[in-house]
């Protein structure tokens, strides 16, 4: 299994961590990336397969003590944030001049 942390543009927003098995995991983070965009996301797969997936996803929220690592970020209502990760993935992170943010 791998932890996804979500992170929701609502105000109310609690970014919760989730288990996904590595199937599941593939579909939302494919080719190596481990940040994605859930409007991207549906853009790349079938959206029969994205909601099977994510309705088992949604049954394994792990508590923040317990999750043993944080292996894929998934950003809901935050477009603005593409910009900071055009590979989508984490560790290659940029500011908008394209100067590395680590």
């Amino acid at each position: 299994m791998k932890n996804i942390q979500v992170f929701d543009g609502a105000d109310n927003a609690v970014y919760d961590i989730f288990a996904a098995t590595d199937e599941e995991f593939g579909l939302i983070f494919p080719n190596g990336t481990d940040v994605a965009f859930i409007d991207e996301v549906y853009q790349a797969q079938p959206p029969q397969a994205l909601d099977a997936a994510f309705t088992e996803i949604w049954k394994r929220r792990v508590p923040k003590p317990q999750a043993m690592g944080i292996h894929g970020i998934l950003f809901y209502e935050c477009e603005h944030k593409k910009v900071y990760y055009p590979t989508r993935r984490d560790e290659e992170a940029v500011n908008p001049n394209g100067s590395r943010l680590r």
